[in-house]
């Protein structure tokens, strides 16, 4: 900018300068002919009155006589200052002011002569070799009968004109080297002054080249300098709304991308992998920058070997590809692999590949399938025992009293075991689909166990086992009181089943303080000193149908969903069950509850 403004100046003052100093010489030539102009006119007065004063007229000039004239060149250049040369009608000088004439050459031929000769005044400007003087000499003839016998000429010197315009540029010049300075300084402020709107304007399209949209112009111009500011300022708030926009749709995608629960990958047209969401890094265990700018066939992008096979075929055929392949990374899982080709009319973009961490789905479906079986196992059991006395019966032995008794009594305890079953089943059902709504309220820890304890009083004593509490006095909990309750009767009848006679089996609560942001807890364990359960069990001891020992299990009249309902009512109170036994030496079950529900 700092060149555009200088550029303006210098043309400026050239402008200015050239103007001025045109202005000044044409002033001055002006000033030079005006008053040569007026110097003629008064040396041809001059003249006039010289002749008017002759005595004689031209008779003189006609007998050219000398001594007459000279003493007339002497009185006349004597009296008006300046040189008069008295002239014969061929050339010859009669008489003179300044010089002796009889000295001085024929001046026939001189300038001013001809010029009178031929216009009736004649006048020239020249060197005077004689005095060595620039002179303006006036010629005029003196004529007799219309015959011309003599001239009179005067001459003025010039020196006195010279140094009066050699001041008078002198003068100019100061004046235009002053006026030339000035129109530098204006120069210069009028180039700012047109420069400096355009500098902002620069300044503004910098910043918006480098994405600073919100940089404005603002300028007090209303000419075409501000109505580009304008323009620029329409086109800076313009690009700011677009781009406002263009983040407000790329933070969406990218936020659609980073939360959706499948992995996507985007590979380019040169094969190079140009996007990897969150997803996708925790499905294949590896990061973004790991693979992002790498070819996905190359070792170092980390793909998996079925995954990249997947993308090659989708590449050579050009179609859409969906399969499912089973990664280790580490752990198995199964994922379905979508893929599509990217095209824009017949310019090749690249793949888009989605993954479903299907294993979830898999493990539901093999649990469901285990289910199906579980309950088709522990169903035909009682079945096929019912089956069995029911047609013993019909073949005579209901005959026998005793006999039919019998039977019936363990047709009666084998339907009571399928009804167990059945209710368990639904209500199983019914808590893993939450259509059983719980109701909190304040619940008394210390009441509740206790009438718990009752309910199993007379099973336990059958076993001489010993059941016991220890809780504070007025501990509350947030809770639904029939299944909390429902918890503890399936703990404690499972400590009463699988204990020997005369064991024990304990409950106690305590408050636990939270660790961190966590609320306070409400701990409840319940704890017995039966057979234990194997380490090898303990991590599917919550699953159902789940039995350590399937033989007592059932002799005991489980259905082994009583602790996956357990965990379940857990959960739905937004807490947590964990067991620690040791085998002979009796298992205790750890439940932590939040003593407020959110």
């Amino acid at each position: 900018m700092n060149k555009l403004r200088t550029k303006l100046a210098l043309i400026l003052m050239t402008v200015v300068g050239c103007s001025v100093l045109a202005a000044g010489l044409f002033m001055a030539l002006m000033m030079e002919r005006s008053h040569l102009r007026t110097l003629q006119d008064s040396m041809k007065r001059e003249i006039n009155i010289i002749l008017s004063a002759l005595d004689g007229g031209a008779e003189p000039f006609a007998r050219k006589d000398a001594a007459y004239f000279a003493e007339k060149a002497r009185i006349f250049g004597t009296s008006n200052g300046e040189r008069v040369t008295f002239i014969a009608a061929d050339g010859t000088v009669l008489g003179d002011s300044d010089t002796d004439a009889a000295a001085m050459e024929n001046h026939l031929g001189r300038k001013e002569i001809r010029e009178a000769e031929a216009a009736g005044i004649g006048f020239a400007r020249r060197h005077s070799e004689t005095t060595g003087m620039d002179f303006l000499y006036a010629a005029v003839p003196v004529e007799e009968g219309g015959s011309v016998v003599g001239y009179v000429r005067l001459s003025i010197s010039l020196d006195e004109i010279d140094q009066a315009i050699v001041r008078m540029w002198s003068v100019l010049l100061s004046g235009l080297l002053i006026v030339f300075v000035l129109a530098g300084l204006f120069s210069y402020r009028a180039a700012y002054r047109l420069t400096r709107p355009i500098e902002k304007i620069t300044q503004v399209a910098r910043q918006i080249s480098n994405m600073n949209y919100k940089s404005r112009v603002y300028l007090s111009n209303r000419d075409e300098i501000g109505q580009l500011g304008e323009a620029v300022n329409a086109m800076a708030a313009s690009l700011q709304n677009q781009m406002h926009r263009i983040m407000e749709n790329e933070n969406r995608l990218f936020g659609v991308l980073d939360n959706m629960s499948s992995g996507v990958i985007m590979i380019g047209g040169d094969g190079q992998i140009a996007l990897v969401n969150r997803s996708a890094e925790e499905i294949l265990i590896s990061s973004a920058d790991a693979m992002v700018g790498k070819r996905f066939d190359s070792p170092a992008a980390k793909l998996p070997y079925e995954l990249v096979r997947l993308l090659e075929r989708s590449i050579e055929k050009g179609e859409r590809i969906r399969d499912e392949m089973v990664v280790h990374v580490p752990e198995e899982c199964v994922l379905e692999v979508h893929i599509a080709p990217m095209r824009s009319e017949d310019e090749w973009l690249g793949l888009v590949a989605v993954l479903h961490d299907i294993t979830g789905i898999r493990r539901l479906e093999k649990m469901r399938s285990d289910f199906v079986a579980n309950v088709s196992h522990e169903l035909k059991t009682p079945v096929a025992a019912v089956k069995g006395y029911a047609e013993t019966l019909l073949a005579g032995a209901m005959n026998d009293e005793e006999t039919a008794r019998s039977f019936l009594n363990t047709i009666y305890e084998e339907s009571e075991r399928l009804n167990r079953l059945i209710g368990d089943i639904l209500e199983l059902s019914k808590i893993e689909s939450k259509r059983a709504p719980l109701f909190f309220s304040p619940v008394d820890l210390s009441e509740l166990i206790g009438k718990t304890l009752e309910m199993l009083g007379s099973e336990a004593a059958k076993k001489r086992i010993a059941l016991s509490m220890h809780v504070e006095e007025h501990l509350f909990i947030e809770a639904d009181e029939d299944r909390l309750r429902q918890i503890l009767l399936n703990l404690l009848s499972n400590g009463i089943n699988y204990t020997p006679e005369g064991g024990n089996v304990t409950v106690s609560a305590e408050a636990v303080e939270g660790e961190g942001d966590e609320p306070e807890k409400i701990r409840i364990i319940v704890s017995d000193t039966g057979i234990g359960i194997p380490k090898k069990d303990l991590p599917r001891i919550f699953e159902r149908f789940y039995r350590v020992d399937k033989a007592r299990s059932r002799s005991s009249g489980g259905t082994g969903l009583g602790l996956s309902i357990v965990k379940h009512l857990v959960e739905l109170h937004n807490g947590s069950i964990r067991v620690e036994s040791e085998l002979d030496l009796g298992s205790r079950f750890i439940i932590e509850l939040p003593l407020l529900q959110s």
